[in-house]
């Protein structure tokens, strides 16, 4: 967890500069504020979608560099045509190589795909920031906040017309799952160890309310871990890595929803 840690405190830094730098009236002003989200649940519930959450993702802690293509609308908009439920940008820049601006691009290439802002929310800036920059969805890390603040967060996110994915890595963060959260999201890597085992899906599957819909991250490598998945209820499946090593990620994608 001392990485988790050490993200959690330099997005701390990060988010206090960016506060000095446009405030929260400002956001408020920005064109793309105003939009009206898509719903990345009403996508993944439809009878014919893929369930795929496609991610344009450059590097991490665990993997290093995964991939130096830096053309979100284009990656984005293959992957929509590719037939992806929904997207998810990496706007982390220290630990991620992504940028908010990435996510503003993937929503002007985008216009009716639900996006989801992949990052460390911490505080309500960040929420107001994301909507401001086209994000549909917000994820909240249970590993990196208290039960009191995901739901402080979830609630401000809800009351802006977003959804909410709280990702949890074992049952003790299943207990943070609150009225304001839309998607429970089942991380399959350890944050420790970093290894990756879908099973950790499988058997924190039960253990997730019905109200919620389930979706399964990381580790997702072949269509048949979704088959296997869906079998414990999962509608969701969040692929970045196994997408973004191809030279043309739209093509994996496409080869691999075909599959399906």
């Amino acid at each position: 967890m001392e990485i988790l840690k050490k993200i959690t405190e330099t997005k701390a830094g990060e988010v206090y500069r960016q506060k000095r730098r446009v405030t929260i009236e400002q956001l408020k002003r920005s064109q793309m504020f105003e939009r009206q989200c898509n719903s990345l649940k009403s996508s993944l519930l439809h009878p014919d979608s893929s369930g795929i959450i496609a991610e344009y993702k450059l590097r991490s802690p665990s993997a290093g560099v995964i991939s130096r293509i830096n053309e979100v609308e284009r990656v984005t908009g293959d992957y929509v045509r590719a037939g992806a439920a929904g997207l998810s940008v990496l706007t982390d820049l220290e630990y991620f190589g992504g940028t908010i601006d990435n996510l503003v691009k993937a929503r002007k290439a985008n216009q009716y795909t639900p996006i989801l802002r992949k990052d460390f929310i911490i505080d309500k800036y960040q929420i107001y920031e994301s909507k401001a920059s086209g994000a549909d969805v917000i994820l909240l890390i249970a590993a990196c906040l208290t039960k009191e603040k995901v739901k402080v967060l979830a609630e401000e996110a809800k009351s802006l017309g977003m959804e909410v994915i709280m990702e949890a890595h074992d049952s003790a963060e299943l207990d943070m799952l609150n009225d304001f959260v839309d998607i429970a999201g089942i991380n399959n890597r350890n944050l420790k160890t970093f290894k990756v085992d879908i099973e950790t899906s499988v058997k924190l599957s039960g253990l997730i309310p019905d109200k919620y819909l389930k979706i399964s991250e990381s580790g997702i490598s072949c269509p048949q871990n979704i088959i296997y998945l869906k079998e414990y209820g999962f509608k969701g499946f969040l692929i970045g890595e196994n997408f973004m090593r191809s030279d043309e990620p739209g093509v994996s994608c496409k080869q691999f929803i075909e599959k399906l």
